[in-house]
């Protein structure tokens, strides 16, 4: 049975999403699935339970596939650490910072393992569901392509085109798209989906008319915007904000900032308004501050105080929470050890809220962890440089590392008001992230309540994503692609 692969006319159409849904409809027949991303490039990532790094959009797909997260799944991620530079992490480890340049020079080297890979993935499940990154049509790429073209020459797959219409022009994208690849290539494209549309159908029959007469590739369905509380594509950087709520959270836009997919459990709670600032003025009537993980935090230390944030806490009395390199600010002082960010040796101040030293030196540290905070079970995954050291006063108590008994504690807490710690996705552990939000509905003489489970929500969306998916594709026409019969 071949794959079916799912490309976009651009960052963003939808395509992310678009395989998840495929992926949980599919499951949901039974069918042994499996997604699959040769590349990404994204600042928000994850560690797998052997402690390995990869992109959350092939997480959020293994749960859609009902199966757990592999990095054989993406095994390629790109993390930028500069405007001009990423950190390459090949099978989830690191391999080497390099250019674009570099790296186009390196791409071709990489080909036999994804072909490797795939072959393996492909003889071990039923339909294998390959997502595309960016646009087929970047010319200035295609020689060497792994990931679009490239990627469906290997799997020998049938490809679906997402295109956005929500941002206007959607049929020059189409168009503009399918002529600027190959005829070989354009032969790959087997159906052309419509995303986000608000609306009409019939509005739209005279355009498709129209561009199925030009490319001469079927519209196999209208997908409706769906507001489904999932997260975006990995490469795909936007924050959306929510305004209204009696508890108001401001995250810390940082320049070079890095899972910022850590606060979206707070849109599950009704009465929290999250909203990503990038000036002290901001703060405003805030009632806690985060100060999110950073790709490079010294740089990133740096911009916070020459705007003054450093200034304004000082005269903030809300609760200021520090993840991963949020926490490694807090402290007194960042020593770039090894020189990974900065000029070798180089000290840079911190913001003093706890008493400890972060050290850059030796090997980058992923593990997928298990433990306690604040008397609740939490959950989540370490994912950073450095090691922070000094006189602490411990937030979380970690008693599982990758599925294995290990204790050791995480993190720092001062006054009930500073809190830092290494965990990403901590607040998705719901029994955490009530107790932490009831603090504040305390202060504030709010009712306490209780914050929803979010793997629970989280399936739920997941099938209310398939069924409108499914409710607005040409299915027969896709599982006869894919060589699927229901």
């Amino acid at each position: 049975m071949p794959g079916i692969m799912v490309q976009g006319t651009a960052s963003s159409a939808g395509k992310s999403l678009m395989t998840a849904a495929l992926c949980r409809i599919f499951a949901n027949e039974g069918l042994k699935v499996y997604p699959f991303k040769s590349q990404n490039m994204s600042l928000n990532s994850y560690v797998t339970m052997e402690g390995l790094e990869m992109g959350r959009a092939q997480v959020l797909q293994a749960t859609a596939s009902k199966i757990d997260p592999s990095v054989l799944m993406n095994p390629i991620l790109l993390k930028p650490t500069t405007d001009r530079k990423s950190q390459v992490i090949i099978k989830g480890r690191p391999y080497m910072n390099m250019d674009a340049v570099e790296y186009f020079e390196f791409k071709p080297r990489l080909r036999d393992m994804i072909k490797e890979i795939y072959e393996e993935i492909e003889s071990n499940n039923d339909l294998v569901v390959i997502e595309g990154a960016g646009s087929p049509a970047e010319i200035n790429l295609k020689d060497n392509d792994i990931v679009n073209m490239g990627m469906a020459e290997i799997a020998d797959a049938p490809v679906l085109l997402v295109a956005d219409i929500d941002k206007g022009g959607v049929f020059a994208c189409i168009y503009g798209t399918v002529m600027l690849l190959d005829e070989n290539e354009r032969k790959r494209i087997k159906g052309i989906i419509i995303n986000k549309f608000r609306g009409d159908k019939t509005i739209l029959q005279t355009g498709i008319d129209m561009i199925e007469d030009l490319v001469k590739i079927p519209v196999v369905g209208i997908v409706p915007y769906m507001r489904v509380k999932l997260d975006e594509e990995d490469g795909a950087i936007e924050f959306e904000a929510s305004t209204s709520g009696s508890i108001k959270i401001a995250v810390i836009r940082l320049p070079r900032i890095s899972n910022f997919t850590d606060f979206d459990p707070f849109k599950f709670d009704e009465d929290v308004s999250v909203n990503f600032i990038t000036s002290p003025d901001e703060i405003g009537d805030a009632d806690m501050v985060i100060i999110p993980g950073s790709k490079n935090t010294i740089e990133d230390i740096r911009w916070l105080k020459s705007v003054g944030f450093d200034k304004a806490f000082l005269n903030y009395k809300g609760i200021i929470f520090g993840v991963c390199g949020g926490y490694q600010m807090m402290g007194k002082e960042i020593i770039d050890v090894e020189g990974w960010e900065v000029t070798k040796g180089e000290v840079e101040e911190g913001l003093k809220m706890f008493d400890t030293v972060t050290e850059f030196k030796g090997s980058k540290i992923t593990s997928n962890v298990e433990g306690e905070a604040m008397g609740h079970k939490v959950y989540g995954y370490e994912i950073h440089s450095g090691r922070t050291y000094g006189n602490m006063n411990p937030f979380v108590h970690i008693n599982l590392k990758e599925r294995k008994a290990e204790s050791y504690m995480d993190g720092d807490m001062r006054d009930g008001r500073y809190y830092g710690t290494y965990v990403h996705g901590i607040f998705d552990s719901h029994e955490f992230r009530s107790s932490l939000l009831n603090t504040i509905r305390k202060k504030k003489n709010l009712a306490e309540k209780d914050s929803i489970d979010l793997k629970e929500k989280r399936e739920e969306e997941l099938e209310k994503l398939a069924q409108i998916v499914e409710e607005n594709l040409d299915m027969e026409y896709i599982r006869s692609l894919a060589g699927i019969k229901k």
